[in-house]
């Protein structure tokens, strides 16, 4: 067998516990994916990816089910249990504090994310290197982005927080009924979090909305994306992946289209949100205002 079609059969095992992530995944299941033999698969999975199969599809499963617990409170626990393939609320329970040190409802009420960073960091590394993003300088477009009226939380601090700020600004949508299907979602980005101390770091969360903010006890402000040329990028998959497509933008494709950048920020718009898709089929558009 060549070293290519090895490649290519445990990748392909890791497309298909993406798209299967909530079904039997069994030992039997993705050795057959792979086409190799079960009694040996599990070891030539930990010796490939340095993580065994079943803690693969174990932190994938609990990273869904966090985020479900944190972002979407209208999602009883057991739902969420069903839903990432645990066949009670007792078994994902006995997961879930085995991993994190919490219980599901101690975590919905008071998410603890810096237990999880060594888990998410292990799942970044894998995925970087086996199931890296190539983009061509033709997925590149220029558009003429409207100017857009935002509602904004600054969230202002380490990028592990983030989470927290995104579940205070989930609240005031709900509050003010400005759910994403009426209401562009828009993240504005102001630093590299690879390159910023962790206490600079500056990531803004952003609703469009069709008139101003009052002031609020909410510490929503209100700012404008002006209208102008952008080049945009449609990147699918996981925000870890995020970093590499705007590497991308920055180190390949403005080099090459002699154009130059406006005196705006990096933007993000959001138009499909993980926990309600699967990580692999997020869909975000990058815009890089130009001159």
């Amino acid at each position: 067998m060549s070293e290519s079609n090895y490649q290519q059969r445990m990748l392909r095992v890791l497309q298909y516990i993406d798209s299967h992530l909530d079904e039997d995944l069994s030992v039997e299941r993705l050795s057959a994916v792979a086409a190799f033999s079960k009694f040996h698969f599990h070891r030539q999975f930990s010796e490939y990816f340095g993580l065994a199969a079943f803690r693969y599809v174990q932190l994938l499963r609990l990273k869904k089910a966090m985020y479900e617990l944190a972002f979407r409170s209208h999602k009883q626990v057991i739902h969420i249990a069903l839903d990432n393939g645990y066949e009670s609320s007792e078994a994902f329970s006995r997961a879930f504090k085995k991993s994190l040190g919490l219980s599901p409802a101690q975590f919905r009420k008071q998410p603890q994310w810096d237990n999880w960073q060594d888990s998410n960091s292990t799942l970044i590394q894998l995925r970087e290197q086996h199931m890296p993003m190539t983009y061509q300088h033709s997925d590149v477009r220029i558009v003429t982005f409207p100017e857009t009226r935002i509602a904004v939380l600054e969230h202002r601090g380490a990028p592990g927080l983030l989470p927290n700020s995104i579940q205070r600004f989930i609240a005031w949508r709900k509050l003010n009924k400005l759910p994403p299907s009426v209401s562009g979602t828009f993240n504005l980005i102001y630093d590299d979090p690879e390159q910023t101390p962790a206490a600079d770091f500056r990531f803004d969360l952003a609703a469009a909305v069709t008139a101003p903010v009052a002031q609020n006890e909410h510490g929503i402000v209100n700012k404008t994306i002006p209208a102008g040329e952008c080049a945009v990028i449609r990147h699918t998959g996981s925000d870890a992946e995020l970093g590499n497509v705007v590497r991308f933008l920055y180190n390949s494709w403005l080099p090459q289209s002699e154009r130059n950048l406006r005196d705006f920020p990096l933007f993000f718009q959001r138009i499909s949100f993980f926990p309600d898709v699967p990580e692999h089929l997020m869909v975000t558009d990058i815009f890089l205002p130009l001159q």
